[in-house]
């Protein structure tokens, strides 16, 4: 499997492995799972400190807006709805739904014509972006919308279980010593042996953003060193 292919489950049994429980008879999924969380979450943050990308472009699956829908909501709204990783829309396109026919873009306007307004048109042609919602004037046929847009690579935390596909390059060694650093940690309850996965992680982590620094061309910046990102047991940052 790829780096950009791995899950979570993955990771989370090479952590059971540093814990001496590579039967995860104690380190279960479950058990790790709230740990691998916040490892996940702090690996965003220190990747955000140091300026490393944590978005990527990408095109969503056809979203069917039926006759005379006029918005695509946030997963927590009513459908149609547009991708919960979603950060900037770069770009939507329609065709008739259900039809081979090829796909034409939208034009982004601040305002919604108002000469179109109550007007029959068979296709969306306009969008706009207001309250978290994309919105159109409605058409008189079935449309089937793709978005072209940049997404988070880091899904959101609360949702990630053993399944979830972590789509992250050169963090493996972090999240896999820093899961177990936390579960030493909060569940063995002991700092040692914390400490030592919890060092490990550091230098996992420094690598990590040493080798996406380093593919950064022309840029000329000094970055603040990982460790800055938490707190290891028994010091402060």
């Amino acid at each position: 499997m790829s780096t950009t292919g791995l899950v979570a489950a993955q990771l989370m049994n090479k952590s059971a492995s540093l814990l001496n429980d590579t039967a995860k008879e104690v380190y279960t999924y479950e058990a790790q799972l709230p740990y691998f969380q916040m490892a996940l979450d702090e690996l965003q943050e220190a990747f955000e400190l140091n300026n490393i990308p944590v978005t990527m472009k990408t095109t969503s699956p056809p979203i069917d807006v039926d006759i005379g829908e006029t918005e695509i909501n946030p997963i927590e709204g009513v459908a149609p709805n547009y991708p919960s990783d979603l950060i900037e829309i770069e770009q939507l396109w329609e065709r008739l739904q259900g039809s081979t026919d090829p796909y034409i873009p939208l034009t982004k306007r601040n305002y919604l014509p108002h000469y179109l307004a109550d007007q029959p048109v068979n296709s969306l042609v306009f969008w706009v972006w207001e309250d978290q919602k994309i919105k159109f004037i409605g058409a008189t046929t079935d449309r089937e919308v793709k978005l072209d847009y940049i997404k988070a690579i880091f899904p959101d935390t609360d949702d990630v279980n053993e399944n979830t596909v972590i789509g992250i390059i050169n963090a493996r060694s972090f999240l896999q010593y820093r899961t177990a650093g936390l579960c030493a940690e909060f569940i063995m309850e002991n700092p040692t042996r914390a400490g030592n996965l919890n060092n490990n992680a550091v230098l996992a982590g420094e690598r990590s953003m040493g080798i996406s620094i380093k593919g950064k061309q022309g840029v000329v910046k000094r970055r603040r060193p990982f460790r800055a990102a938490f707190k290891l047991t028994g010091n402060t940052w």
